[in-house]
């Protein structure tokens, strides 16, 4: 388990964000800040339905957009899966997909050359990639 905020500490960055802190969306903030590593909706789910299992599949998906929109979370979809994952890490990064498990793993940017070149009069303003491929 990686070091993690406290529950004080999530419900002031949720405050900060404009977000109500309800229990749930701490929860749940924590669950995918400190626990999870790149969970899908589903996974959110499941694990709120062991341990709140109060908490509604409704509640699961707005909670997790709405931390999208305040960007305390990332999405990222990976094409042909139609995975959407959530990523606590916000700075700039790639991923590895790895097909035989699933798992989406962080890449150093600073490890990947990209030379992009745009079409005259278009401005780039962020870059998104999803390596894929099996673990040898």
């Amino acid at each position: 388990m990686r070091s993690c905020l406290t529950s004080e500490e999530i419900k002031t960055r949720l405050s900060l964000a404009g977000v109500n802190p309800t229990a749930q969306r701490i929860a749940i903030c924590r669950f995918v800040l400190c626990d999870a590593d790149h969970p899908t909706a589903d996974d959110v789910k499941t694990w709120a339905d062991k341990n709140f299992p109060m908490v509604s599949r409704a509640t699961v998906y707005n909670t997790l957009n709405t931390l999208v929109q305040v960007k305390i979370l990332k999405e990222v979809r990976v094409s042909h899966s139609n995975k959407v994952m959530y990523d606590s890490n916000t700075e700039h990064h790639y991923h590895f997909f790895d097909e035989t498990s699933g798992k989406l793993i962080d890449i150093d940017p600073d490890r990947v050359e990209v030379k992009a070149d745009l079409p005259k009069g278009f401005k780039m303003h962020e870059m998104e990639i999803v390596f894929k491929g099996k673990v040898k």
